[in-house]
């Protein structure tokens, strides 16, 4: 695939932020099909990107095979695989610009509520399932459309209060697991064609060397300023996210 010296900045930059994602990092990688839309249509980039999520989601299982919780998962995975069953059924209906304005709407909600009245978040929660599968297949639907789901998955495990190890491997065992379902709708929609395989290829090795510089920057950072730092992400990329929406 042809992308040009700009466009190949573009999408090494792309899949280095994914990286970030799978080494802990989980907000930056939500930039990544935004950017490479730039240069392709948006369908396109998600299936370029999806083979990279795949194959960076290896890295970071390998950093964090010990460190997740597994009742964060039981609660969350099971409404994320109806949420992406959900959008492989509408994915040729539903208009993939109005998914960006909801994620990005509720992300910013989320992120000033938190910012402006912090006080109100500082007990951990517990993992409840009503609020996992309800967030968690918002998080799997928007997934599936435009890997855009972390906004949505950090409203439900952002409160829980993990620490920075356990939330960040927990986060990428969630994407992962979604990530490997979503592989055979990506296929049967033809998403995963041998033009998109080939640019996924060049751009996978940034991938694996952001997953391990993402991993150094969560074991040294302190909870309290991974807490504010994935906030403010969220707020950002939100308001990106808002303003591709409206454009």
């Amino acid at each position: 695939m042809d992308l040009g010296t700009g466009g190949w900045i573009l999408a090494v930059i792309a899949a280095s932020a994914v990286g970030l994602a799978k080494g802990g990092l989980s907000m930056v990688g939500i930039i990544s099909v935004p950017l490479l839309s730039l240069v392709m249509s948006p369908i396109q980039a998600a299936g370029v990107m999806l083979p990279v999520y795949v194959v960076s989601d290896i890295g970071g299982l390998i950093a964090f095979r010990g460190s997740f919780d597994t009742e964060v998962l039981k609660k969350a995975l099971p409404g994320a695989i109806g949420g992406i069953a959900f959008g492989w059924a509408t994915s040729s209906i539903v208009p993939v610009w109005g998914v960006t304005l909801i994620v990005g709407l509720i992300g910013l909600c989320f992120a000033l509520n938190a910012l402006l009245r912090p006080q109100l978040d500082a007990q951990p929660q517990r993992p409840r399932l009503s609020k996992g599968t309800f967030w968690g297949g918002l998080a799997g639907y928007t997934s599936f459309l435009s890997h855009s789901g972390a906004p949505l998955w950090q409203v439900y495990a952002q409160p829980l209060r993990m620490p920075p190890l356990i939330f960040a491997g927990t986060s990428t065992w969630f994407f992962a697991i979604g990530n490997w379902i979503k592989l055979l709708p990506y296929a049967m929609l033809g998403q995963l064609s041998a033009p998109n395989l080939g640019t996924a290829a060049v751009l996978m090795p940034a991938s694996l060397v952001a997953v391990w510089v993402g991993l150094r920057i969560v074991r040294i950072i302190p909870q309290a300023l991974f807490y504010k730092l994935i906030t403010w992400g969220l707020l950002l990329i939100s308001l990106r996210l808002i303003w591709q929406g409206l454009a």
